[in-house]
């Protein structure tokens, strides 16, 4: 992933000269490689073989070998689990790891995969934590973009973005990590998935090997007929439900932003949905598509707080339909 070196570079830098920080916060989209790039970290800062300049691991050391086989145990990663969230019982795991003494390499490193999930008593944990750092212990905190973190955690950070890469590096890195197998989707199917990805790279690869384009087309096809008034709202919201509420929000979202930008005079960026958003730009004013937007966002803030999915669904269908001249009252 070559979008990563250059946060690389400025962390191997700051390794070089002594200012390593106890704790950094990666910031950037969903699917750019922060993981990776925490992972590409740790793997560093234990590799027994480092040295200035160095900024991979040997991959022949001791360390090295513990990491590849996931059995690093000065390595810890903490995510969060059926809930959603990160909750306060793996903060004050974490806080014991990082005031224990290392058990193979000269330092530990902790990395804490969606910080933005913390709930609000592991955010607190979290801070005693970063208040009273031990000498030996590295924390990599990961954030999604436009999902906050407490900011006294944030300010006791340094902060490495990691920028989505431009279009090209995407599409390449992407067709070649996909043509290296067999069956790998056609140019087009993989310019989709980058749009649907928003441009990451490593969430649009995953994209294309759950299956979710193909859950895509059928909860596309499902609404266009729904829109119609083919089908029921029932009947299209089970379209929907395999791809899960947060994706189907974010379909939504980008939907609703090709609304707004064709009554703008501009294209539908998703081929799939043109021709409706087309013929809604005709007949409503600009304000029903961010009335779509604020309902979308809406949603998305209900399921953070275990509002029931399935009726979120149903009541953005609803207010979809709404846009369709003379099926205002027959939404159902």
């Amino acid at each position: 992933m070559p979008w990563l070196t250059p946060v690389l570079e400025h962390f191997g830098q700051a390794l070089d000269q002594g200012r390593l920080p106890h704790a950094s916060l990666v910031t950037g989209e969903r699917g750019v490689g922060k993981r990776q790039l925490a992972e590409r970290i740790a793997a560093l800062l234990v590799c027994d073989r480092r040295a200035p300049g160095m900024r991979a691991p040997c991959g022949e050391c001791r360390q090295c070998q513990l990491r590849a086989g996931e059995s690093h145990p000065d390595i810890r990663l903490y995510q969060p689990e059926k809930s959603r969230m990160i909750r306060i019982d793996q903060v004050r795991s974490l806080s014991q790891f990082a005031v224990a003494s290392p058990q193979v390499a000269g330092v530990k490193v902790a990395i804490v995969h969606r910080a933005d999930q913390l709930n609000i008593n592991a955010a607190n944990a979290l801070l005693k934590t970063l208040e009273e750092p031990a000498s030996d212990v590295v924390l990599l905190l990961l954030q999604e973009s436009g999902r906050p973190v407490l900011p006294t955690i944030r300010s006791r950070c340094r902060i490495l973005p990691v920028a989505t890469p431009p279009a090209e590096e995407a599409t390449a890195w992407l067709a070649t990590e996909l043509n290296a197998s067999e069956g790998a989707p056609d140019p087009e199917r993989q310019a989709l998935a980058l749009y649907l990805a928003g441009g990451a790279p490593r969430l649009a690869m995953e994209l294309l090997e759950s299956g979710f384009l193909d859950q895509r087309d059928a909860a596309l096809d499902a609404f266009r007929q729904f829109m119609k008034g083919a089908i029921t709202v029932a009947m299209t919201a089970r379209a929907f439900r395999d791809l899960g509420h947060e994706a189907t929000l974010n379909l939504m979202e980008g939907w609703a932003n090709d609304l707004a930008r064709v009554m703008a005079g501009g294209l539908a960026r998703d081929p799939g949905i043109a021709e409706v958003v087309r013929y809604l730009a005709q007949s409503n004013p600009p304000w029903r598509a961010q009335q779509l937007v604020d309902a979308i966002r809406d949603s998305r803030r209900a399921l953070v707080n275990n509002v029931n999915p399935e009726l979120e669904t149903d009541r953005l269908l609803i207010q979809w339909r709404s846009l369709m001249p003379g099926r205002r009252r027959s939404a159902g």
